[in-house]
């Protein structure tokens, strides 16, 4: 953002706010948050990058969102139901307005989401909906989803942001929402301004509005929270660099346990890691702790599997594989793969790990192949951009590879990561993963109608991934904001979404 652009942002939120004045109380100060990449669409449903929705956190109002322990709750919705899995009754409250002043009605919840069912209409999505057969308006405020059939996992894709009936393509860069901000500018690659909204549904913000900062790289990102120019960034700074920041102790540091998960993937079509004993023992040989504790520096916790610890259905007491090379060097003598004696011996396998260039996961491949050395096993390292390596795990054309499943907050990702019917391009089953007990496992527990049958479904189902482990958990990340030291109402969910930024304000 060149410096014109920022005083002329800071100059329109001045302006919005003193218009807002009028009937509310005078606004707090401006806060500037800085972001990595730019947002790419402000339609919440098309917009599928993570500062784009970051944004739609802001301007839009969903039914439904999720809690702490990652259940998906009431938000808009004052009503929400189902007798069957199959039709959910969900019912707005009066009086919730769009940020042009119209009331929300049920046709507008409609709208939001036939637009899935319209065959013309792209979107990334649309997969998402699946299951939708159809929306159907009551009365003023009810709507009723009728899917095509049962599925207790639907209600997660009712997080979305509520738009006017007859939205269109001006969406993307005129949105108009009922969230607590209003967009006042979008200037994509440089930044985006956030008005509040006086007649946000449940109240207006304890600021002035936000301007998102775009800033690319990670160094000025620190350099500008140094200097002041920045207020606040959000997951958008390396373990080193936070380290170097909580140093200075010029800054407040807030961090909490987060859902994103690094793992480890096995294609087991390879003839090599087809055999679970080869796969447990290069579990047992990756010194994970350290990977945490030195590589990230403590912003990390350790994991065991895909379902985030503070979830309602996450299951602890799983078969494990920690760290012991003794281990890892017995299983492989077991899978006929022998040490060989006297010096310059041969390796007793040779394997691959395609990870990407970014310098931190280029430093973890590097700590593990050592780790895998030191029991025998010779790893060759290669290092792609994202979309490269991404097509290459895609096609299969990967033995071992490293990856992160970002926001992970409803257990039916087991079905999504695990399931044979799930293999790439369908799902996210991109190591061929197949089990018929899980796959039966996963089926009852979609269809299942209380949370305990559900819950209890997928801990086994946890339990028996972890068995046959088609992904070493390499660590959980731990959500991390650094904030100017008079900011306050700093709070970090288990997903890190932005809602908390409209009760974020100076002290005084």
């Amino acid at each position: 953002m060149t410096r014109a652009r920022y005083r002329r942002a800071l100059a329109l939120l001045v302006l919005a706010g003193s218009v807002a004045c009028q009937a509310t109380a005078a606004p707090h100060d401006t806060i500037v948050v800085a972001l990595a990449n730019s947002p790419t669409n402000l339609d919440p449903a098309i917009g599928l990058d993570e500062a784009s929705q970051k944004m739609h956190q802001l301007i839009y109002r969903s039914l439904l969102k999720t809690d702490d322990q990652l259940r998906v709750v009431p938000d808009l919705a004052q009503r929400f139901e189902t007798e069957d899995s199959i039709n959910y009754l969900a019912e707005i409250p009066p009086g919730v307005r769009f940020h042009d002043g119209r009331e929300m009605t049920a046709d507008d919840v409609a709208y939001t989401f036939r637009r899935f069912l319209d065959p013309k209409f792209v979107s990334g999505r649309k997969g998402a909906y699946s299951a939708l057969a159809g929306v159907d308006v009551l009365d003023r405020y009810r709507v009723l989803f009728r899917l095509k059939s049962p599925s207790a996992a639907f209600p997660i894709n009712l997080i979305m942001g509520i738009v006017p009936a007859g939205t269109g393509a001006e969406a993307a860069r005129r949105p108009v929402g009922s969230g607590p901000y209003r967009l006042v500018e979008f200037v994509p690659d440089d930044h985006v301004a956030l008005a509040p909204f006086p007649d946000a549904y449940g109240g207006a913000p304890a600021n002035g509005g936000l301007v998102f900062k775009v800033v690319p790289d990670e160094t000025m990102r620190g350099l500008e929270l140094r200097n002041r120019s920045v207020d606040l960034v959000i997951n958008d700074l390396s373990p080193d660099v936070i380290h170097g920041l909580e140093q200075t102790g010029a800054v407040s540091v807030v961090s909490a346990p987060g859902t994103d998960y690094a793992y480890m993937g096995f294609n087991l079509r390879d003839p090599l890691l087809r055999d679970v004993r080869v796969r447990r023992a290069i579990s047992s040989a990756i010194n994970t702790a350290a990977i945490v504790e030195y590589l990230r520096r403590g912003y990390a916790r350790p994991a065991t599997g895909i379902v985030p610890s503070m979830s309602w259905a996450h299951e602890s007491d799983v078969p494990q594989f920690p760290y012991d090379p003794e281990a890892a060097r017995r299983l492989l003598d077991e899978a006929g793969f022998r040490d060989s004696d006297g010096p310059g011996g041969q390796p007793r396998m040779r394997v691959t790990l395609k990870t990407s260039t970014d310098e931190r996961y280029r430093l973890q491949a590097a700590v593990i192949q050592q780790n895998l050395a030191d029991v025998g096993i010779a790893l060759e390292i290669r290092s792609y951009e994202f979309a490269t390596l991404m097509a290459d795990v895609v096609r299969g054309n990967v033995q071992l590879y490293t990856l992160q499943f970002v926001g992970v907050t409803d257990p039916d990702m087991l079905r999504r990561a695990f399931s044979s019917t799930q293999a790439p391009p369908a799902g996210f089953n991109r190591g061929h993963y197949e089990n018929p007990e899980v796959d039966a496992l996963i089926d009852q527990a979609g269809r299942a109608l209380d949370e305990p049958t559900r819950r209890d479904l997928y801990r086994r189902v946890q339990q028996l991934v972890a068995a046959d482990l088609p992904y070493v958990s390499l660590w959980a990340k731990t959500n991390v904001a650094i904030a100017q030291k008079n900011l306050q109402g700093v709070t970090l969910s288990p997903t890190a979404d932005f809602s908390f930024l409209r009760q974020v304000h100076w002290a005084r």
